[in-house]
């Protein structure tokens, strides 16, 4: 097999188990609390410790990839994947959860910057947009998917007679009122597959265009005291706060309000949810081809405070149905901000996606703000009224971004001879 093929099949595997590991985190919410005997604003701070990475990461994770290849940076990021899973899983405390998070969220943030600019080259310039909207599908499949591993796995180590040697290993090493720990072995296996493939691997040379470069710190400096660069720096993070915000409390909030078990219901809830996120991506697609990206964002955002209400102010039956809507409804929101922030600056678009970047950091505030409205009036629909407020920002995107160049788009309409002409905004 050509090599490159190789290298591009371990790029898109590696999409999936970023994802797969990152999505976890909303499936364990209730277990972490319940175990750790934590308040909803405590609980918190673990999605923080992980988003907290990519603040800190995403801008030095370029760096070291201009200097180092993306190679020894994909190798560094899977062994701190490794040591995290593993330090968490010999010795499980909040803590430790802690520090756990913080170090997979480093190798998480070193793998995003990485693997883009290596997915150009090792696919090919002219298939890139297939490859790409392929590695986002891979990504929504797996987020999809983490929720319902975990279930079986839960259900599968409570079973006291097993047959599976895999199951059996996994029950001698996690404590028996924690089976949940169980998918940080896991984790530690996944990432140690993923280093031995990336050793055997040889890869190609990556020249990084204009947009994937990053720039000195003196451009950092001076994108910061633009006031557009800053004002799209907190839309990502209201997206990434929107996203988790939903996603680390759907379990929680059907256990409560509905009476649902988070292991099994909850988490199959949550896997609709980033189902739909990703079948959103589809639509989107189709979507920006025919109208200007700010008005998409516009319809979605306020679809999405519109199933976000439903969601947590409807009957179980409605509530069952609106989460995975609001999922629908995000899945436009990352790509059509990103677009429209590197569309608005004419140059530095490489240092301009690292501070963009470093706006996942989002992520990891929201829930402590969630959790201690919830604490403070013991009611978490009040709690995710963080969430609305991320939601208008992201809705006032569409009102205050002027591009510089608007999203092509396809306008079919007869000229006066009949024939039918395309045009673009």
């Amino acid at each position: 097999m050509n090599k490159n093929k190789l290298i591009l099949a371990l790029v898109l595997l590696t999409f999936f188990v970023v994802s797969f590991i990152t999505n976890i985190l909303g499936p364990l919410f209730p277990s972490l609390i319940a175990d750790f005997n934590l308040s909803l604003a405590l609980a918190g701070f673990l999605p923080f410790s992980f988003f907290a990475a990519y603040g800190v990461m995403s801008i030095p994770s370029g760096m070291l990839v201009d200097k180092f290849s993306e190679k020894p940076v994909l190798f560094l990021a899977f062994l701190m994947a490794a040591l995290g899973s593993l330090l968490f899983g010999i010795s499980p405390n909040f803590y430790m959860a802690m520090l756990s998070l913080f170090l997979i969220g480093t190798g998480m943030a070193m793998l995003q910057v990485a693997i883009n600019p290596l997915l150009r080259v090792v696919g090919g310039e002219e298939h890139f947009a297939f490859y790409s909207v392929s590695a986002q599908l891979l990504f929504g499949a797996a987020g999809a998917l983490s929720p319902l591993v975990y279930s079986k796995v839960v259900l599968a180590i409570d079973e006291p007679n097993t047959n599976s040697a895999m199951v059996s290993t996994l029950q001698a090493l996690v404590p028996a009122n924690m089976t949940w720990v169980s998918m940080y072995w896991i984790f530690a296996l996944i990432s140690l597959m993923m280093l031995m493939l990336i050793t055997l691997l040889k890869f190609p040379k990556v020249e990084r265009n204009e947009a994937e470069s990053i720039g000195a710190v003196k451009v950092y400096v001076s994108l910061f005291k633009d006031k557009k660069i800053i004002l799209f720096f907190f839309a990502i993070a209201a997206y990434v706060g929107t996203e988790q915000g939903v996603a680390n409390f759907i379990s929680i909030f059907l256990q409560q309000h509905h009476g649902l078990d988070p292991v099994t219901q909850g988490t199959a809830v949550l896997s609709q949810f980033w189902l739909m996120l990703t079948l959103g991506c589809v639509l989107g697609l189709i979507l920006v081809k025919f109208l200007d990206s700010r008005l998409v964002l516009k319809l979605f955002s306020i679809s999405a405070i519109i199933s976000l209400t439903a969601a947590l102010f409807g009957s179980k039956t409605v509530a069952l149905m609106a989460f995975p809507l609001i999922g629908f409804f995000l899945s436009v929101m990352w790509s059509v901000i990103f677009s429209l922030a590197l569309n608005s600056v004419p140059k530095h678009h490489g240092s301009v996606a690292g501070i963009l970047c470093t706006g996942i950091i989002g992520g990891g505030l929201a829930s402590p703000l969630v959790g201690a409205i919830a604490d403070i009036s013991g009611d978490l629909r009040l709690g995710m009224i963080v969430v609305y407020i991320t939601l208008f920002y992201i809705l006032s995107v569409g009102f205050w971004a002027k591009p510089l160049i608007n999203n092509k788009t396809i306008n079919l309409f007869k000229n006066r001879k009949g024939e039918t002409v395309q045009t673009s905004n």
